[in-house]
């Protein structure tokens, strides 16, 4: 283990039930020596992304907050969503939670959310937190628009995995479509509606969603929230096309006579 592979080895041990870690443990989950795992706890804790703990453990240290905050002022997709989101909440009618998630790594992830005043559950779907690929419409939309190659290397290619025959399926309607909706595949008793935030010049793979009580949701309700997202989700699209990603440099050739 070499390189940013070590220091990353070690970011991933912690989790939400391993919060602190001290050394001797960090090399045995790693197999490594106890000497390889010292040093790199070292160089992450003078960057400040380890800090010493209680009884010779570490956790994570304040560097991860200092890059959060400045992602949330430099992402362009929350800059185009922050707004969007609110007007979704607002505009529903209905105790929800509008969600901005993006593809990350073979992983779908929020990274902006807004929940209406009234609501009083709550989503799995939370900023930060890796959620799958192919459960629930937040990620679901995502996947039916991924180019054709990253879609076969993430599901498997067609010939190969006869099993995602149906979810094929599924993705392609869901494509036809426009959105996607789903109800329970995430959270029971919770819907969910999305639509895509797609802009493949600048790598962007995203969703607008909505989350709302399944139960609270007649026909009428459903085919009103759709058109609210999918309107969302378009406007977000051309923000981040018009705005946020800068234009392709060109250069002017004049002829010299």
């Amino acid at each position: 283990m070499a390189g940013f592979s070590r220091f990353l080895a070690v970011l991933r041990l912690f989790t939400d039930s391993a919060s602190a870690w001290s050394v001797p443990d960090m090399a045995d989950a790693l197999g490594v020596p106890a000497s390889t795992a010292y040093r790199t706890v070292r160089d992450l804790v003078a960057a400040g992304f380890l800090e010493a703990a209680q009884d010779g453990a570490y956790r994570l240290g304040p560097a991860f907050i200092e890059y959060d905050r400045l992602l949330r002022m430099t992402d362009p997709l929350v800059h185009a969503g922050a707004g969007a989101l609110r007007d979704v909440v607002m505009q529903a009618q209905t105790p929800c939670v509008a969600l901005l998630s993006r593809l990350y790594n073979d992983q779908v992830m929020c990274v902006a959310d807004e929940a209406a005043r009234e609501t009083v559950f709550r989503s799995s779907y939370e900023r930060g937190r890796p959620m799958p690929l192919v459960q629930g419409a937040t990620s679901k939309i995502i996947l039916a628009h991924l180019p054709a190659r990253q879609l076969n290397r993430l599901i498997g290619a067609p010939k190969s995995a006869p099993v995602n025959d149906a979810l094929r399926r599924e993705l392609a309607e869901i494509r036809r479509r426009g959105y996607c909706a789903t109800a329970s595949e995430i959270d029971p008793g919770l819907a969910g509606i999305a639509a895509p935030v797609i802009v493949r010049e600048a790598g962007i793979f995203a969703s607008l969603s909505l989350v709302a009580d399944d139960s609270r949701l007649d026909e009428s309700q459903r085919r009103r929230l759709v058109l609210l997202v999918v309107s969302a989700a378009s406007l977000v699209s051309e923000e981040l096309r018009h705005r946020h990603i800068p234009p392709p440099l060109h250069t002017s050739i004049r002829s010299v006579k």
